[in-house]
């Protein structure tokens, strides 16, 4: 019976906890909008900031990059926009 609970545990973890790449995404996303905002001088707003999820900061790092990317393109096409879609 002990062995039943602690396997029911560890699979409840398991499922409430994000995969890695759930956290990918979510951290690419937030970088995305940051790089954009920060390249196109647009006020920036608060990011989830899991910085101990490996998978979140590459995320993050790769979606910085994308998005500022973008918003340097944006900025010298002066057609920086507020609303972040990628």
């Amino acid at each position: 019976m002990k062995y039943f609970c602690l396997c029911l545990l560890i699979l409840n973890i398991q499922a409430c906890s994000p995969n890695a790449d759930e956290s990918y995404r979510s951290g690419y996303d937030d970088g995305y909008a940051e790089g954009y905002k920060t390249a196109c001088k647009i006020e920036s707003s608060p990011i989830k900031g899991d910085w101990q999820n490996e998978h979140y900061s590459k995320g993050y790092s790769d979606g910085q990059l994308d998005g500022a990317a973008k918003g340097v393109s944006a900025f010298h096409a002066d057609n920086c926009k507020a609303s972040v879609y990628h």
